[in-house]
């Protein structure tokens, strides 16, 4: 199929120089809205919008880009740069900023940068594997992608993504979390299930119960007793092998079926993490030397900070991905702090804490975002009816996003002691900071310990496909007004129409969700950049 059809490269002048322009105003974004209200606005439909644009502008070299895989690239530049810059790279120098130790800015940015590329890789090499399918979620990627094809083809897709982001807007302008709306329009009705139980209880804990439970770290129990469920049932899944017997025929065939549509064999998707894991304990080991950790630890306590960092990252970035994928949300934030609670329980010195937690918020941002990324590119080439094709169009958007990491890093490089000397820090600094000097008490453990077991018997019962722990546990993380309400509506509205509509319903359902999270994107960016409201 399609044997001399050949995907747009990167490489191609006027690409390569537009795609590093918009990579640039994606990293200097992501760096000013990171450091002024703590969170990254997803720039992915901003940089479709922009390619759009482009395309009208009269002249060949222009027209290229009404090509929706050029599109495709330069949404996938901007992405990259903004969250590369903002939450791989500044927010892991500015912890030892915050600590008042700077020595350790530089050695921290070359860990951070090695983590971000290191994360990118291991997310394209298991992509569509059985760990990570392209036919799961990925909420934000698919919104960018209907964006671009509702520009591309017009008729009633562009009538009716318009209309879902108008109300998107609308929604987005009076409170209302219209991303978890969306998502919850075209996501794992299981686990956004109890990704909205989370959020509710996360949200009105106090105010229903007077009872704070993030000061109590249950939803980071529930999160650390998920995620080491959940790790074994990635293992598994990784080197688990299919049962044989005729009683398990039918079972074989199907799940052969499943591995044959998928364009990463699982073999595959095993050396990238066995590679992975490698190239963390590497860049772990730089750390420590670079940071003069060997001069602070004798060498057992060195070698357990290398293991302990470098399996940490590891695990960080699957927590991260699975949330990512199954929701549209990745608690990256939350899920670094629990790696830090952990070193401060083992008995790390405060240097190597500082060290840890920057490492670890390092990874899983790049690999998510990725995620999105390849996402939009998936459905836009068909949704891998070519595999060829498909496989030839993701690389270059992993090229393209490695570019985009690049600019990212030189232009931290060169600007973050500008932002430093006004004392603009990402707010989740001063989090990680203060926590590290007020210390770990036992206490603190035993709360982690008690609440860790009914996350991992949650994990256990909705199992891999469904990562109910690990989606529950990411909603009592998450503080966002009202979105437990626009996550359970969502789900209501989709169930009830499915039930009247039947299945020809979903495409119509998935373009208006796609419409309701670029809209909330589109302003979240915009009120971000400009202050429409306070």
């Amino acid at each position: 199929m399609n044997d001399k059809k050949k995907h747009p490269s990167i490489f191609e002048p006027f690409a390569l120089i537009f795609n590093i322009v918009t990579s640039i105003i994606g990293a200097i974004i992501g760096m000013q809205i990171i450091t002024t209200l703590g969170v990254t606005p997803s720039t992915s439909i901003v940089g479709a919008l922009v390619a759009m644009l482009v395309a009208r502008i009269p002249g060949a070299m222009f027209k290229k880009y009404k090509s929706v895989h050029r599109q495709n690239l330069v949404q996938t530049s901007i992405s990259s740069a903004t969250f590369g810059a903002a939450n791989s790279l500044l927010i892991p120098i500015g912890i030892p900023f915050v600590m008042g130790n700077s020595k350790l800015i530089v050695p921290m940015l070359i860990g951070a940068a090695l983590a971000m590329f290191v994360d990118a890789a291991i997310l394209y090499k298991i992509f569509d594997s059985r760990l990570f399918p392209a036919s799961e979620t990925w909420a934000p990627g698919v919104a960018t992608a209907q964006s671009i094809l509702a520009g591309d083809k017009g008729g009633k897709r562009a009538a009716l993504l318009g209309v879902g982001t108008g109300i998107g807007l609308i929604g987005s302008y009076f409170g209302i979390s219209m991303s978890a709306f969306g998502t919850a329009f075209i996501g794992n009705i299981w686990a956004l299930s109890m990704f909205g139980i989370g959020l509710m209880i996360r949200q009105y804990s106090i105010p229903w119960f007077d009872f704070d439970i993030n000061q109590h770290y249950i939803a980071h129990g529930f999160m650390i007793g998920a995620g080491i469920v959940a790790l074994f049932q990635v293992s598994l899944l990784i080197f688990g092998k299919q049962k044989k017997g005729n009683e398990n025929l039918q079972t074989s065939k199907a799940e052969k079926s499943a591995e044959d549509t998928l364009t990463r064999p699982i073999k595959e998707a095993r050396r990238a993490l066995g590679y992975g894991f490698i190239a963390y304990l590497i860049i772990a080991l730089l750390i420590a030397i670079t940071g003069g950790l060997i001069t602070k630890m004798s060498l057992g306590m060195l070698l357990g900070f290398m293991l302990f960092a470098a399996f940490a990252a590891f695990v960080h970035e699957l927590i991260v991905g699975i949330a990512a994928m199954h929701s549209g949300w990745f608690p990256a934030f939350a899920v670094a702090f629990i790696t830090l609670l952990f070193g401060m329980l083992i008995g790390f010195p405060p240097v190597a804490l500082a060290l840890l937690a920057g490492f670890s918020a390092a990874t899983g941002p790049a690999f998510a975002d990725m995620g999105y990324d390849l996402k939009t590119g998936y459905i836009l080439r068909g949704n891998g009816e070519d595999k060829e094709y498909e496989l030839q169009g993701r690389k270059q958007q992993y090229i393209t996003g490695m570019i985009s990491f690049g600019v990212a890093l030189l232009t931290v490089l060169f600007t973050y002691k500008g932002y430093f000397a006004q004392n603009l820090v990402p707010p989740i600094d001063a989090v990680y900071v203060s926590t590290i000097k007020a210390g770990a008490s036992p206490e603190v453990a035993k709360q982690l310990l008690l609440w860790a077991i009914p996350g991992a018997i949650l994990q256990l019962i909705g199992g891999p496909g469904r990562q109910l722990g690990v989606l529950f546990a990411t909603g009592l993380l998450i503080l966002s007004p009202n979105a437990c309400w626009a996550v359970l509506l969502g789900i209501l509205i989709r169930v009830v129409v499915l039930k009247v509509k039947g299945k020809e319903a979903e495409a119509p359902m998935s373009i208006l969700a796609a419409g309701f999270i670029a809209g909330d994107a589109l302003y979240s960016f915009f009120n971000s950049m400009f202050k429409i409201k306070k």
